[in-house]
């Protein structure tokens, strides 16, 4: 049997070394190929990924010339020759046993897909950093996303980040949809679950995912992926492509500016907006000091969290008066 990992990029000059490094030093018995599927990076990404296949005669680099994500992860599975394929992210490095562990499971319980726990690191450690990846692996931060909190055991779950999947699963569900720009694995992982199958999360294993290390990438990270959120389920028609748990910043954002604007007509309104905006502050402020540490402050905490929270609301918010246009194009 063979195994194909793909890894769909995009101006990953920082990244992307160190993560088809770690790809190819996988303790893994099977024949193993990485696929990297470069989005028409305009930084240095492809000169390294030149140099990387002069070392690795198993990469195999594909073009995707308008760089969208789910197009590039379809490409590589296009591409592949293996039976069982593995989403990466250039943002990643894996456990030695990442790639065997799953592979056995796989095996074992004639799984569709299987996953490990994602941790989140940065490159770089300050206090300002480490706020960031206490917020991002906090459930007030990410939900009950598992995968990135962590399980005891061997549990099924609603999506994984970096699976490895049966690669007739992917192509019999047409793989990705190449019109989300973002959401496009949770909604396959939707998709696979409304077929009757399972995804198991694996806690003996893990991988790294680098964050962004500012407060303004995360917020314009988190601001396309709330702008995507409505998006998403009115392009697939489906209100279950995602989880409520995205939802959760939109309500937060509609409730203030809800109860702000109605301040404007009606007085009593804006007491409600003071109500909403301190519980969900104290509940803020509270999460913060029980995560605080000398590492970092609570201060970077809190900005953390209404970073987050705010960016990924608000771009939901504009994402609602975008669907009549993004369901024309």
């Amino acid at each position: 049997m063979k195994v194909s990992i793909v890894v769909p990029c995009r101006d990953e000059e920082k990244h992307i070394v160190g993560c088809v490094d770690s790809l190819f030093a996988l303790n893994f018995d099977e024949k193993l190929e990485v696929i990297v599927v470069d989005g028409n990076s305009t930084d240095r990404t492809p000169e390294l990924l030149g140099e990387l296949q002069g070392r690795y005669p198993d990469l195999k680099v594909v073009i995707n010339p308008n760089g969208i994500t789910p197009v590039s992860m379809n490409k590589g599975i296009e591409a592949a020759d293996g039976d069982y394929i593995m989403i990466a992210s250039a943002h990643s490095d894996f456990d030695r046993n990442y790639l065997a562990v799953l592979y056995q499971e796989m095996i074992r319980l004639d799984a569709s897909v299987v996953g490990g726990v994602m941790n989140t690191k940065v490159r770089n450690l300050n206090k300002k950093t480490a706020a960031i990846l206490k917020v991002l692996s906090h459930p007030m931060g990410v939900g009950g996303a598992k995968f990135r909190t962590g399980v005891a055991e061997l549990t099924k779950v609603d999506t994984v980040p970096f699976g490895l999947y049966k690669k007739s699963v992917l192509l019999n569900l047409n793989g990705y949809d190449e019109r989300l720009v973002r959401n496009q694995d949770i909604e396959l992982s939707k998709r696979i679950l409304k077929q009757g199958m399972s995804i198991y999360l694996v806690p003996s294993v893990s991988c790294n995912y680098y964050a962004r290390e500012s407060y303004l990438e995360i917020a314009r990270n988190n601001y396309r992926n709330g702008y995507w959120n409505l998006l998403t389920v009115y392009i697939t028609r489906n209100i279950e492509s995602l989880s409520m748990r995205h939802f959760v910043p939109l309500g937060l954002v509609l409730a203030l500016l809800g109860s702000l604007v109605l301040g404007i007509f009606w007085f009593p309104s804006i007491f409600a907006f003071i109500a909403i905006l301190l519980i969900y502050s104290v509940g803020v402020l509270y999460v913060s000091a029980s995560i605080n540490d000398r590492t970092t402050s609570i201060l970077h905490l809190i900005w953390g969290f209404f970073t987050l929270h705010f960016s990924y609301g608000f771009g939901s918010l504009v994402g609602i008066f975008r669907m009549d246009k993004i369901g024309k194009a």
